[in-house]
């Protein structure tokens, strides 16, 4: 069938708009905060043969882009040699396992059929950051955990819901791992009707344009996706690019981990090798194999940002199985790190390698953090335990047009922090600041975005706070004689004393009492281009905000 433009783009407008509803749905009646406030969440439609991304939300992590197809595929496979129970029709199963197409336990994947005349026409999947999962530490961010089974429950896939129906059983199992349970059913039953909404959206657009018409629509925007990535990676100079990005440590063992990165690029295609990296690593920063895909799909897809969302749009990039290095966790190697922090790094390893040749569509580094950080312990005046999850931004690299973002999202997702006012009213906290981190973009012909700077108190009760960052040693990357952007820094304010994590940007099980503090301060992006060609209206303009001093002006960009 050849479909008329309008109806194509009347299609893909709707499989879209079904996904974007699934994701406000499941954010406007979740309970925990990181998924309510924050959005650490996406939703999306997935092929009922392969798992191949359709449509995702708009609103939904990049980094889930490729990780929900990894895991739907991996399921149908499971499905169909009998190591599952098959669907019946209005099943949804759970799944967290990070070898299974997963990222951390944290993020756990539902998955439901969706039929249509008796068969699957398709999948409806998405992703909700659970607050906890069980663990050695609240909130599963275990900075030295050496096991898999150290971070949290980890759940194959089983069905949680049988024909609608939520299984008691499996979930009071759940219930028993985990802290806060009584908690958790509010987003177990937001995450499920997410995907109700969705089956009634996607029925209103099969009714209207009937099941053969949207198929053919998914195949042909599946191919179009293709071609329009082939066509920009076309125009990229045949050759190797080269580059490297670090992590400051896997939480264990104090030496950085390295990304070596390799691209070759030949006709229409990117081959992506990062066989030279760091080997495994002992502590929670090793990347599961759907991960590093992923990360270097979202790491094209802010390159190229043109490309619809589509499984197509990942065929020309073929990204070699790092097997053998930290990119390609085995079990029970621990993977807390990976969504959150690696796949920054891995996305900033893309960037570096090709700002040179898409000087124009290639910015320095940003940030590159989630700034994880989970507070848990015992509320007195509640009578109940509390698990907080904070995540925060940083700045943006500069770029060839302007200035780097201040205070964006991770490079990663477009997980937005949690308002400070719903912070303080759920959890035992006083933010003493929050601000933007003044000074902090690297200097540069255009200058990074500023990171952000805040400090909270412990009122009551007793807790313990865990850390997993990163870029608290080297900053983010410069560009074309642009500076790194400010290192990451952390502190505990305890008794009077500051204590800095001695990994930098990882910590666990630092015990607080009423009045000891938090203060974290995120990084700043990475400069682009010589600092002495910057604007010197721009570089006053700075100093008069007092984002920098008269000297500092003077000593970054010889102006001021």
């Amino acid at each position: 069938m050849t479909l008329d433009p309008i109806t194509l783009g009347v299609i893909q407008a709707g499989l879209q708009q079904v996904c974007d509803e699934m994701d406000l749905s499941f954010s406007r009646a979740a309970f925990s905060p990181v998924i309510a406030e924050a959005n650490d969440r996406s939703d999306g439609i997935y092929s009922a043969t392969d798992g191949a991304l359709i449509a995702q939300g708009a609103g939904g992590l990049p980094v889930f882009v490729g990780t929900m197809q990894y895991s739907t595929r991996v399921l149908i496979e499971m499905i169909a040699e009998g190591k599952v129970a098959p669907p019946q029709p209005d099943d949804i199963y759970i799944v967290n396992d990070p070898y299974l197409g997963g990222t951390h336990l944290m993020d756990v994947r539902f998955a439901r059929p969706y039929y249509r005349n008796g068969k699957i026409f398709c999948w409806l999947s998405n992703t909700g950051h659970w607050p906890d999962t069980g663990g050695s530490v609240p909130g599963g961010f275990s900075a030295s955990a050496t096991s898999v089974e150290q971070e949290g429950l980890r759940l194959p896939p089983v069905r949680l819901f049988k024909q609608g129906v939520l299984d008691t059983e499996i979930y009071s199992i759940i219930c028993s791992n985990i802290r806060v349970s009584d908690q958790r059913i509010g987003d177990v039953k937001a995450q499920a009707a997410a995907l109700k909404v969705g089956e009634m959206r996607l029925n209103e657009l099969l009714d209207r344009y009937g099941d053969d018409t949207v198929g053919d629509a998914i195949e042909e925007l599946k191919r179009r996706a293709s071609e329009q990535m082939r066509s920009y990676v076309a125009e990229i100079p045949d050759g190797e690019y080269f580059s490297k990005a670090y992590v400051d440590s896997d939480g264990v063992v104090d030496q950085p981990l390295v990304i070596d990165l390799k691209i070759t690029k030949a006709g229409e295609e990117l081959a992506f090798d990062f066989s030279n990296s760091s080997p495994p690593c002992i502590g929670p920063m090793n990347s599961v194999l759907a991960t590093t895909l992923s990360s270097v799909y979202l790491a094209m897809r802010h390159i190229f940002p043109e490309v619809p969302i589509s499984a197509g749009a990942f065929e020309p990039l073929n990204v070699i199985r790092p097997a053998g290095t930290f990119l390609d966790a085995q079990y029970p190697r621990p993977v807390s790190g990976c969504a959150a922090e690696v796949s920054q790094r891995i996305a900033e390893a893309v960037f570096a390698a090709l700002v040179e040749v898409l000087p124009d569509r290639v910015t320095a580094a940003p940030a590159g953090t989630s700034g994880n950080f989970a507070l848990g312990g015992y509320d007195p005046q509640r009578d109940r335990n509390f698990v907080m999850y904070q995540l925060s931004g940083g700045g943006y690299g500069g770029n060839a047009r302007h200035d780097g973002l201040t205070n964006g999202c991770s490079t990663i997702g477009i997980s937005k922090a949690p308002p400070v006012e719903i912070m303080e009213q759920m959890f035992p906290v006083l933010y003493h600041r929050y601000a933007l981190r003044d000074g902090s973009g690297g200097a540069g012909m255009h200058r990074g975005g500023f990171g952000l700077d805040y400090e909270l108190e412990l009122l009551r009760g007793d807790a313990k706070a865990s850390f997993v960052m990163d870029h608290g040693r080297v900053g983010p990357q410069g560009a074309k004689g642009g500076a790194d952007g400010a290192v990451n820094e952390v502190e505990v304010q305890r008794g009077g004393e500051v204590h800095v994590p001695s990994h930098l940007s990882k910590e666990q099980d630092i015990a607080l009492v009423p009045g000891d503090r938090v203060r974290v301060r995120t990084p700043g992006g990475g400069g682009y281009g010589d600092p002495a060609k910057r604007d010197p209206a721009l570089v006053e303009e700075d100093v008069r905000l007092g984002r920098y001093s008269k000297a500092e002006a003077a000593r970054l960009f010889g102006k001021g």
